[in-house]
């Protein structure tokens, strides 16, 4: 039966419009500029419907404001509405540039009919998961039990006070219409039933996001069970660890670089064939620079073209350590091609990084990345041309929906070795080309940025610039990680020891979660390595502690991932497995045993320790799905690897580094301590020495004579900064291992003796 005129009206004035004056000044203040993001425009260009969202500091959530959905942000208001009229909610999660989330929104939060039925039966709650990463992990894990698997938009139906009953994914509209209309029969015909199927879910919900289980100590059997298991799933052939959709999983490519560090080859192999499968495929962008997050087929080939801060920071990183280990130009030159892009695109006026950019432009997925022969005839010369339709694989037919994803089938040495060009040349021609095509992309309409800056993210980025800076030798990495370091303590700190989540437009907002802590307490602590400069050990140590006020469970230990005072969730989670990016619990063990040996407060490690043992049942069962925690255990057994160490409680600095054919150890030690020197005039005193199996002679300074209180008899020792100089019998490819023994000692006591492992390359 057709709906009278009349009646029609009615229905569209039952969904909400811009009434309040609070929402009309705030798109008032968007100014004349703005575009909404909606169908359901009037004739002047003003939106039709404008909801609560319009009030908010997120991306994500403004691109839903014009909605005809009455959208309520997370928060006690819906809450609250939900009580009061006994309304099922409707919980929608996802993130700015998440593609399908997009398409729900175009097939069914624009759809009038659609939402009368949500405004009329349920009250609807849109969630930015980048936001609130701890509703997020609930919600994630109710949906996971419910449908089996997970995704955004996440879509849940929760009773009045936030427990779930029902969940998915994406849904197409017809299937959400029946969807939605189920629900709401049911809840009044049968809401027992429901309540009841949401404390079922909720008990599990609880027991899963609370990781409790018997502590025990994590040790070596542990590291080496998830590497053989990573090895295991590795794909030999095509690289990766699952097949498609492949996933770079940045937090297993560490844990294998950190056991080849330790001299496993077999990981360093399955590091290496993955990192040189992602730098040639489609994933990565031959043009900018940068990854996409994930490749739809087994070849690397197919992105999913969202760009995605965390990729950048984890993927450089991974780079930065494979050129360190192997010194393979490659894995340097996607170093800095990645983090150059960044800088260059990703990074705001203030030194910020933003936090991602879209799959789609000008309405399709990917357009900004893609390439027909004719437009890259339009841009290089005939020779050009030639070299870039050949390196890249460029056909009239294309790899995808009729246009090219430029990738690389071979190598550039096999390319170069083929053609008979010197790999030199070739760079060079290649280079030229990137600059070229990437001058002529930059004119396209690019795709949607998500301009927020979230301190998590901000503090992955700055730890691989500063890392990035020392072992690529390049000082303007440095620069740019300060720089954001400074940004963030400047507009991001609420008060001592206590930071916001997000900053936007000038705007901070969010309490910070438990993981903004622990990233951005490793960068300070990584900036503190690089620059020597104390002050960011400093703020390290204030960030830590207020991560320890905050988020520390003081009855089964290990961290929470929100304040105490966030009273909407059903569950405090802890979330100690990783995801897509390294957990917040993995991160502060390896923060927490950081800081110990650079202050030589204990303290610190004892947490790290309990912090590691709190969720070791769990660790025991799946290793691999804790690879950044077991990364931290490795350091908190061996020592931490790199070209700085920290010894006799934070006392002694040391940096190794490779200077044309000698091994240079530099050992700064804190003022009123000293080591002995390498002969020391006592025969029971531990004598310092540099040892390596390439080493030759070796070169030690002149030590000082003292007579201290505890000694009778003068000492030979070193004291400030020395250096110890080793001579290269031989040169062998990738990083050499050198040796350092030391006692130090302070004018009252000596601690025990200790060994530094460094591999220079």
């Amino acid at each position: 039966m057709k709906k009278s005129p009349i009646l029609l009206i009615i229905l569209l004035f039952t969904i909400p419009a811009a009434q309040s004056d609070e929402k009309s000044a705030a798109l008032a203040a968007k100014g004349p500029n703005y575009q909404p993001r909606t169908e359901h425009l009037l004739s002047n260009g003003q939106p039709k419907f404008t909801n609560r969202l319009i009030l908010e500091n997120s991306p994500y959530l403004l691109q839903h404001a014009h909605n005809p959905v009455d959208w309520y942000a997370w928060g006690h208001e819906a809450f609250e509405k939900a009580r009061r009229e006994n309304k099922p909610i409707f919980l929608s999660i996802g993130y700015s540039t998440c593609h399908w989330c997009h398409v729900m929104e175009r097939e069914s939060f624009e759809n009038i009919a659609i939402a009368r039925l949500m405004n009329e039966h349920f009250v609807c709650i849109k969630v930015d998961r980048e936001r609130h990463p701890e509703v997020d992990k609930v919600y994630m894990t109710a949906v996971m039990m419910i449908a089996k698997h997970g995704g955004w938009p996440m879509s849940s139906f929760l009773t009045p006070d936030g427990k779930p009953f029902w969940g998915g994914t994406y849904f197409r509209p017809d299937t959400f219409t029946s969807l939605l209309k189920q629900v709401a029969q049911l809840w009044q015909q049968d809401r027992p039933k429901l309540i009841a199927q949401a404390n079922n879910i909720t008990n599990a919900v609880r027991q899963l996001t609370a990781a409790s289980g018997k502590a025990r100590e994590v040790g070596e059997n542990a590291i080496e069970q998830a590497i053989i298991n990573i090895l295991a799933r590795h794909d030999d052939f095509l690289g990766g660890f699952s097949s498609a959709p492949k996933f770079p999983n940045e937090n297993l490519l560490l844990l294998l670089l950190e056991s080849a560090q330790r001299g496993n080859k077999q990981a360093l192999a399955a590091a290496e064939k993955t990192l040189m499968a992602m730098a040639q495929g489609g994933i990565y962008d031959q043009i900018g620079g940068g990854f996409h997050r994930y490749a739809t087929d087994d070849h690397w080939l197919t992105p999913h073209f969202e760009k995605m801060l965390y990729n950048q920071a984890h993927l450089a990183r991974a780079y930065v350590i494979a050129y360190q280990l192997t010194g393979k130009a490659i894995y340097a030159t996607v170093a800095r091609q990645t983090l150059d892009y960044v800088l260059r695109e990703m990074t705001s006026d203030q030194g910020g990084f933003y936090s991602a950019t879209d799959a789609d432009s000008e309405g399709e997925e990917g357009l900004f990345f893609l390439w027909t022969p004719a437009q890259i005839r339009a841009v290089l010369n005939k020779k050009e041309t030639q070299l870039a339709l050949s390196l890249y694989d460029v056909t009239e037919a294309g790899n995808f929906e009729g246009k090219n994803i430029l990738s690389l089938p071979v190598s550039l040495e096999k390319y170069a070795k083929k053609h008979a060009i010197p790999v030199a040349e070739l760079n060079k021609k290649v280079e030229l080309i990137r600059k070229k095509l990437r001058r002529a992309r930059d004119k396209r309409e690019p795709p949607l940025r998500d301009d927020k800056i979230i301190t998590a993210w901000n503090g992955m980025m700055i730890t691989t610039l500063a890392q990035a800076a020392d072992i690529l030798e390049a000082p303007r990495y440095l620069v740019a990680a300060q720089t954001a370091a400074n940004l963030i303590w400047s507009k991001l700190k609420k008060g001592q020891g206590e930071l916001w989540r997000v900053y936007l437009h000038g705007n901070a907002s969010i309490s910070a979660h438990q993981n903004d802590y622990a990233y951005f307490a490793e960068a300070l602590l990584t900036l503190y390595d690089t620059s020597g400069e104390r002050a960011w050990l400093k703020r390290a140590k204030e960030i830590v502690e207020g991560m320890l006020t905050h988020f520390w469970d003081k009855e089964q230990t290990g961290f929470f991932m929100n304040r105490a005072d966030n009273t909407l969730l059903i569950v405090r989670p802890k979330s100690p497995a990783d995801s897509a990016i390294p957990s917040g619990n993995a991160v502060a063990v390896r923060v927490l045993a950081m800081l110990a040996t650079r202050t030589g407060e204990p303290g610190y490690g004892d947490k790290a320790n309990a912090t590691l043992n709190a969720f070791s049942e769990a660790i025991t069962r799946y290793p691999s799905r804790y690879a950044y925690m077991l990364l931290a255990a490795d350091e908190l057994l061996h020592g931490e690897l790199g070209m700085r160490r920290y010894g006799a409680r934070g006392a002694v600095k040391a940096m190794a580094k490779l200077e044309n054919n000698w091994i240079v150890v530099e050992l700064n030690m804190r003022e009123g301590w000293h080591i002995n020197a390498h002969q020391p005039l006592q025969k029971n005193l531990i004598a310092t020495r540099l040892d390596g199996e390439q080493l030759g002679q070796v070169f030690y300074p002149k030590p000082d004579y003292l007579r201290l209180s505890f000694q009778q008899s003068t000492l030979a020792l070193y004291q400030g900064k020395v250096r110890l100089r080793g001579k290269l019998l031989s040169q062998k490819p990738g990083a050499l291992s050198v040796k350092v023994q030391f006692q130090a000692c302070d004018d009252k006591r000596c601690l025990p003796p200790e060994e530094m492992v460094f591999n220079v390359r």
